[in-house]
């Protein structure tokens, strides 16, 4: 037991000291130095960015794209640092220099550019969370979704890479991964994560996210950054994994940040509205129709799941509608407890699915096929609400968003 532990931190003490770690820029490097040091200016970073072209064009494409909410279109960099301001220079930085490091496609089992967009959604989720609850710094907040999972990377190529061995990277269940990941090669990549960050001299808000995954970041005393990082990983999951539930990110957003579902959809709708221009500065292709279209099919099964729910409880009629508590007899009150249940636990999930439809199809052109397709469940959310509201005032409560 000694050796492996022996082991495993002679192995992060290599990590944290740059051993087999893919390099940042130079750039980089020092503008994470120039945004710890109190002296430094954004003329100071001006100047560093400025050394490097192809980081200036980048920059500059970014400080005129839509993710600033761009007016006149900026030419200089001082022109775009003023209009970013030093943290989101810092930010822009890092982010283009940490993809830069590594290369794309599909190597083996890992497929980067797979990687990639969910880190960018992540960040994305992070940032927007972070300005809604306004619990942490946004732009800190984008960096920490962006690299939560950068181990990852690093763990392949330091133990699988260029290897006959096959090795399940399958992202979640993320506790399971992590066990598999132990148990193989005694250092899991959160583990890996964390020490590369030390060694790129990140901020150690960004760094302790390494540290707290699942239900533990989610707990009061747990730093909320790491537990904004953990609402993007579950927002990633419905963009990534066939058996997650529409639900759940929902659920969870409102219960830890205290967020009302308007907000949690405003979230998600900022995300997609600034996801292509991040994409294109970090040379990530995205698609967003197909990914919207991915999140619209997890809404979709959840209407499903809640007809057949209902439609289990409903007598064989032509209209198909649950009965209401006035047809039935008093003898029948195991049935009525039923039914009250039913419409107790399908609520909350109804109108999480029908808001978030009507808030998307307001918003998209309704021609394309991602603009019909939230309408069709729009429509369905609309008919299954009203098969609800036919149950007796004495077991329904006011939803708190109104699908009318």
């Amino acid at each position: 037991m000694s050796i492996e532990k022996e082991t495993v931190s002679a192995i992060l003490r290599r990590l944290e000291s740059g051993y087999q770690l893919p390099p940042l820029s130079v750039i980089a490097m020092k503008l994470m130095e120039l945004a710890s040091s109190e002296t430094s200016s954004i003329n100071d970073m001006v100047d560093l960015v400025e050394k490097d072209p192809s980081l200036t064009v980048r920059v500059l494409n970014l400080a005129n794209s839509v993710f600033f909410s761009a007016g006149r279109k900026v030419s200089t960099l001082k022109q775009a640092a003023i209009r970013l301001g030093s943290n989101n220079l810092k930010m822009m930085a890092l982010s283009i220099s940490l993809r830069g490091a590594f290369p794309m496609g599909r190597i083996q089992q890992f497929d980067y550019e797979q990687f990639w967009r969910l880190s960018i959604y992540r960040a994305l989720i992070t940032r927007s969370l972070a300005e809604q609850s306004q619990v942490c710094n946004p732009e800190e907040a984008f960096i920490a979704g962006l690299t939560v999972e950068i181990g990852l990377p690093i763990f392949f190529d330091l133990y699988l890479k260029g290897r006959d061995e096959h090795f399940d990277l399958s992202m979640e269940p993320l506790e399971d991964l992590l066990a598999r990941e132990r148990k193989h090669y005694g250092v899991d990549h959160r583990q890996v994560g964390k020490a590369a960050l030390k060694y790129w001299k990140f901020p150690e808000e960004i760094i302790a996210c390494q540290s707290f995954y699942g239900e533990g970041a989610k707990k009061g005393n747990v730093p909320m950054l790491c537990t904004l990082g953990e609402m993007a990983r579950l927002f990633s999951m419905m963009l990534s994994e066939e058996s997650t539930e529409f639900n759940s990110f929902f659920v969870e957003a409102e219960r830890t940040l205290k967020l009302h579902n308007e907000v949690i959809h405003e979230t998600i709708l900022d995300t997609f509205h600034r996801v292509q221009n991040i994409a294109e500065s970090l040379k990530v292709e995205i698609n967003k129709e197909r990914d919207l279209m991915e999140i619209m099919e997890k809404a979709n099964k959840a209407l499903i799941r809640i007809s057949e729910r209902m439609t289990k409880y409903a007598p064989a009629t032509t209209e198909g509608s649950l009965p209401s508590f006035e047809s039935i007899d008093q003898e029948q009150k195991t049935v009525a407890y039923t039914l009250q249940a039913v419409a107790h636990e399908i609520r909350n999930p109804l109108t999480t699915v029908g808001g978030f439809a009507k808030r998307l199809a307001g918003s998209l052109d309704p021609h394309s096929q991602v603009g019909r397709y939230a309408q069709a469940i729009l429509e369905e959310a609309l008919r299954l609400e009203k098969i609800l509201s036919t149950m007796p005032k004495q077991i329904r409560k006011p939803a708190p968003d109104s699908l009318n």
